[in-house]
């Protein structure tokens, strides 16, 4: 509940009261405290489970390999990146609103969450799909740039702007990605 309420209101907009009610407990009477130290330290906690979680599923990328057909493992790595996203809406939105203001915070959520994630698909461009090491990376930026973008609009301004169908986004995403893959 606390995270939800991060991600509407803000961190600075959200007080331990309205955390307290969320939680079922009274608010203002500061039973929070015997669970969290600081309204930070609810915060921290909240992205730590998520990002717990954002980790465990990351290995489901291995289900993928071995599939044979790689526009078959491309089309599952789109709907998976952009059902991640989707499912993490509210850390996206905390992790952005709170860049600035708690960078130390955000900074281990936002390397796990990009980093990690190009990282892990660059590797399995090289691995699996031959990319060479000077182009993988390249093409991992621009492929999961991409998806991100597209879904990102939608998260952060809760309007989808350029209005694109996932499944005609996802079908042009792998043509370009394969397109990169032939010698």
């Amino acid at each position: 509940m606390a995270m939800e309420l991060f991600a509407q209101h803000g961190y600075k907009g959200t007080s331990v009261a309205q955390i307290e009610r969320g939680a079922g407990l009274t608010p203002g009477a500061g039973g929070i405290y015997h669970h969290f130290r600081s309204k930070e330290a609810i915060l921290s906690a909240g992205i730590e489970r998520h990002l717990g979680r954002l980790a465990a599923l990351r290995d489901i990328r291995h289900v993928f390999a071995g599939v044979g057909d790689l526009r078959t493992q491309l089309t599952l790595t789109a709907r998976y990146v952009l059902t991640e996203l989707d499912n993490e809406a509210e850390l996206l939105r905390i992790v952005v609103s709170e860049a600035r203001a708690r960078p130390d915070l955000v900074e281990d959520a936002v390397q796990q969450i990009i980093s990690a994630t190009y990282g892990g698909f660059a590797g399995w461009l090289r691995d699996n799909a031959g990319v060479p090491p000077e182009k993988a990376d390249a093409v991992a930026a621009v492929g999961l740039g991409g998806l991100v973008s597209a879904r990102l609009l939608r998260v952060l301004l809760g309007t989808d702007p350029v209005g694109i169908d996932d499944e005609a986004l996802i079908a042009t995403w792998v043509d370009m990605i394969l397109s990169h893959l032939s010698p």
